[in-house]
């Protein structure tokens, strides 16, 4: 075990634990049906975390249906980063409005964030409604807190999953598509990542377990799917139609990716997208999912899995997502960049969770490989669907 690792388990590795949310909904017009699913829950009064945007669209139908049902519901504007002056702030204004039953976090991946952080603070069960499939951060019983200015700063996990987590495939449908397909790059990663995590003896999950059979089962379900289902989902969602194959791509984003990783890990992958958020020119630019699928590529360059690596890659191209450091902006030549995400992979908390050994040397290989990859894939493919995504 790394001393990355060690620093982040109090105790011996010898548990297999399984987490996920307990109850997870999804449908299209779910958000006018909500009051139905909270009902178990027995809130009668709770606060709706979202933004200014959010509140004009489908805060609005949340709201309505709550009130249809008799839920006095008070809103709280999120301003935009999961940073913990945000999260102090939300969470004094809504103890100075009286006890809570519970929290809803309506959004994408950064507000839900910080309602389950909020929520933890109030000590109320958070419940969560994504209006994007851009990540797996749903389910999940920890939140990533960044600076004020956006970079990565820390961790926070909890106790408990939220306490249900609902999803209106239409809205979802309906949102630009890049988030969509951001979603897949996110949800790719946690196939490799797992079987990197259960690979390596001392593999642990985000909360310094062992992985489960099950978490593996689900990870690779979820790579199966983008595999069988991404690029019909991607057509249909800009063809504006809603079928099975986004149903199945948006589960996998959302459940399959979320339970798969907080049950087996991550590695190497997460370890570079982490890392890219340091580069203000990516950060700025790029989604999680996005810098996550040059992750996933670089993993698999590591690990010296060439079949895997074109596999993922031709996908990545097929339905927009990078497949060269180029295509987000940054030059392997720029040392200056280079060095910044060498130092900031190998500093990530769980890089040790990968099966091979890591050093600056064979990042600066796997870097270079990708990009030699990435500049054939686009000469046999194109980047047609990669700037239809990016406007480019």
């Amino acid at each position: 075990m790394s001393e990355q690792q060690t620093a982040y388990v109090s105790n011996p590795v010898t548990a297999h634990v399984f987490r996920t949310t307990p109850r997870y909904v999804q449908a299209p017009g779910l958000i006018d049906r909500s009051a139905d699913y909270l009902a178990p829950l027995k809130v009668k009064r709770c606060a709706v975390l979202c933004t200014p945007r959010s509140q004009k669209g489908e805060g609005a139908r949340l709201l309505a249906a709550l009130d249809k049902a008799g839920i006095d519901a008070r809103v709280t504007t999120f301003g935009g980063e999961c940073s913990f002056r945000e999260i102090e702030a939300r969470t004094a204004e809504l103890r100075e409005q009286g006890p809570l039953d519970a929290l809803i976090a309506l959004g994408g991946g950064k507000t839900l964030d910080a309602g389950k952080c909020i929520a933890e603070r109030l000590e109320v069960p958070v419940v969560i409604m994504p209006t994007l499939a851009s990540n797996d951060a749903p389910c999940s019983a920890l939140s990533v807190i960044y600076t004020a200015e956006g970079a990565t700063e820390t961790y926070e996990v909890f106790a408990q999953n939220p306490a249900l987590v609902m999803v209106d495939t239409e809205i979802v449908a309906q949102a630009p598509v890049r988030f969509l397909v951001a979603g897949m790059g996110d949800a790719m990663s946690t196939w490799y990542e797992a079987r990197a995590c259960q690979t390596n003896p001392a593999g642990i999950s985000p909360y310094g377990d062992r992985p489960t059979l099950a978490g593996v089962a689900l990870s690779e379900t979820c790579a199966n799917i983008l595999y069988a289902h991404g690029v019909d989902a991607l057509e249909a969602v800009k063809a504006g139609q809603l079928n099975a194959a986004v149903e199945h791509v948006v589960e996998a984003n959302t459940l399959l990716s979320g339970a798969g990783f907080e049950c087996t890990g991550v590695a190497g992958a997460h370890a570079l997208a982490q890392a890219l958020t340091l580069l203000p020119e990516v950060d700025h630019n790029y989604l999680h999912g996005e810098m996550v699928a040059i992750g996933t590529l670089t993993q698999l360059m590591l690990e010296k899995d060439q079949v895997e690596a074109r596999r993922c890659g031709r996908l990545f191209a097929q339905v927009g997502l990078p497949v060269s450091f180029a295509q987000l902006d940054m030059s392997l030549a720029d040392e200056t960049a280079v060095n910044t995400l060498i130092e900031a992979t190998l500093a990530f908390p769980f890089i040790g969770n990968m099966a091979v050994e890591v050093t600056p040397d064979s990042l600066r290989q796997a870097f270079a490989e990708v990009e030699r990859q990435g500049e054939q894939l686009l000469g046999e493919l194109g980047d047609a669907a990669y700037r239809s995504l990016h406007g480019k």
